[in-house]
């Protein structure tokens, strides 16, 4: 018997999707070098959802910079984290931002109709954006602070993780380093 047919097929499935975003990630740039703590986070223009995106019309907040896809389980699982940080830190200078690296924008509105966003988003189907910032995970976060610099990295997401990427988030607000 064939190993791969053991799997159940929503697994394989997973699991196909999982190498195809490694491989794709992978062939997305070659070699991108990796963001340090403090360094400038690079700015982008992508279109969002009524408008044109840039990371530099957030200056003044903090931003939490979240990569995700339609096919991504921990991405469905951080919506309601991010639609409820978005809540409660807004006032205070807070804003997430998502973008979609999907190639299909219906994908990404697809998943939007079980997982709304309460919060703003972009889309790059082209992959350049995650280049940028050397993306190597489903979903990858960054906390960046009033000043555009990088605060915090994150990769991946569990319910596990909160507590941490909201630390990192009051920090930032508070000016912390």
């Amino acid at each position: 018997m064939i190993p791969s047919l053991c799997i159940p097929i929503h697994r394989r499935e997973a699991l196909i999707r999982t190498a195809l975003c490694a491989t794709t990630l992978a062939a997305l740039g070659g070699p991108a070098s990796a963001l340090d703590k403090g360094a400038l986070a690079p700015d982008f223009e992508l279109p969002g959802a009524d408008a044109v995106v840039r990371l530099s019309q957030y200056r003044g907040k903090v931003v939490y910079l979240d990569f995700w896809a339609s096919w991504c389980g921990p991405c469905k699982q951080s919506f309601p984290w991010m639609n409820s940080v978005q809540a409660k830190y807004g006032a205070q200078g807070l804003k997430v931002l998502a973008i979609n690296v999907d190639t299909r924008r219906d994908d990404a509105r697809k998943f939007l109709l079980s997982s709304p966003a309460a919060f703003d988003l972009a889309y790059d189907a082209q992959g350049k954006t995650p280049r940028l910032y050397d993306v190597k995970t489903m979903p990858s976060s960054y906390v960046i602070d009033r000043a555009g610099r990088l605060s915090a990295l994150h990769r991946g997401f569990s319910p596990a993780d909160t507590a941490g990427l909201e630390q990192a988030i009051r920090q930032a607000l508070e000016g912390a380093q």
